[in-house]
């Protein structure tokens, strides 16, 4: 039976180095060539709001045959563009060579991929190649919904000295269609910051919508949620971009679309304290009185177990369950709930409902599936 993991903190530092909240990361996904790259540094540097110029430099392909990147001599081209803007300049390593490469070219900031996040081997060689080394690294999650592999990584840097650390968010792969490249399971990040209140999430809407009509409404929810910057891909011409031009913008569309965004205060200011403390303590009245009344309920629960038992009935009655779900379902509609989280909601109550009624792990009737947040570290 999978358990909560228990997710040590560990002193992780927030990435300083001079960067304002909201961090706004912008650039092709793939440097193509050094016109390019320089076109839209200046473009960004322009507009003012974009401090880091990322670029894809070594891209990891699923299948062979496809624009596998630049490689090195996309490094001078990058630099070039940071040196003529004031930009800073970042890019993605996953291997040692890639590591010393860039930092032999004077890249300010690496990210570790969804590709090399899930696999330990990489991510500890990686982390040996920069010990002693002082340079941010963001690493983004890993590509199937796994918070343990992504904390994993973090500690193997962490464990070799890396100390201005931060994490990138682009969604996960998931069997379940939504309208969305990658799903936003929007639970990851916030049970990472959570455990770890000092690290840095941003948000990478280019990769979760896969669509530029999709990145305003991710980009927006990433920001309203607390992450502390965004990380878009811009092409002087995404129609003819060699890797991912769906999902790319154009540096004026980049520019509109941070126009049209509302970038919040991390924290409540002190005005605001002693009004949300109020409704801070009606919430946890609520969740108390909410405890009790699931606490009766099981006990309820337990009661109709024994007579159930002592009248030879099985414990399992999906028809009474479907007709429970379905009220609930049409109640929560009324008070404005949403049903994927009352089907969620009742599916977790009907689980210790049956582990009540046979004090063992039955499962329980599903109205559907969802991914789990444990950590792979406790299975």
């Amino acid at each position: 039976m999978s358990v909560e993991p228990t997710l040590r903190p560990l002193p992780f530092h927030a990435w300083g180095a001079g960067f304002q909240r909201p961090l706004i990361i912008g650039g092709p996904c793939s440097a193509e060539g050094p016109e390019q790259v320089m076109q839209v540094a200046r473009d960004l540097a322009a507009d003012g709001r974009t401090t880091i110029l990322r670029a894809g430099i070594w891209k990891p392909r699923t299948r062979p045959g496809h624009f596998e990147g630049a490689g090195d001599a996309a490094l001078d081209w990058l630099r070039a563009a940071t040196t003529a803007t004031g930009l800073r300049s970042m890019v993605e390593v996953a291997t040692p060579a890639h590591v010393d490469a860039a930092l032999q070219a004077g890249i300010d900031i690496l990210w570790i991929g969804a590709r090399t996040t899930p696999n330990p081997f990489s991510v500890q060689e990686i982390a040996n190649a920069l010990q002693g080394v002082d340079i941010p690294v963001f690493v983004k999650n890993p590509i199937n919904p796994d918070l343990g592999l992504w904390i994993g990584a973090l500690e193997r840097l962490h464990g070799t000295g890396v100390r201005r650390l931060a994490a990138i968010h682009r969604g996960f792969s998931w069997f379940e269609r939504t309208p969305y490249r990658n799903s936003p399971m929007w639970e990851f990040p916030i049970r990472l910051k959570a455990h770890f209140p000092d690290l840095e999430i941003i948000c990478d809407p280019s990769h979760i919508a896969g669509a530029r009509d999709l990145l305003g409404g991710v980009a927006q929810q990433a920001l309203d949620l607390g992450l502390s910057g965004l990380m878009l891909e811009v092409h002087p011409s995404p129609e003819h971009a060699l890797s991912d031009g769906d999902q790319q913008l154009t540096p004026q569309s980049f520019i509109a679309l941070l126009d049209g965004l509302t970038f919040r205060q991390a924290g409540p200011t002190p005005a605001m304290e002693d009004r949300l403390q109020e409704l801070r303590d009606l919430i946890d009245q609520l969740d108390e009185d909410i405890a009790r009344k699931l606490g009766a309920r099981m006990d309820i629960a337990e009661r109709i177990g024994d007579h159930k038992r002592a009248n030879q009935v099985a414990i399992l009655q999906p028809e009474r369950w479907e007709r429970i779900m379905n009220r609930q379902l049409l109640f929560g509609q009324q008070l404005g709930l949403d049903g994927s989280f009352i089907r969620e909601f009742m599916d977790a109550i009907h689980r210790e409902s049956i582990r009540r009624q046979t004090d063992g792990e039955v499962p329980a009737v599903r109205s559907g599936t969802q991914p789990s947040t444990h950590s792979g570290l406790d299975r």
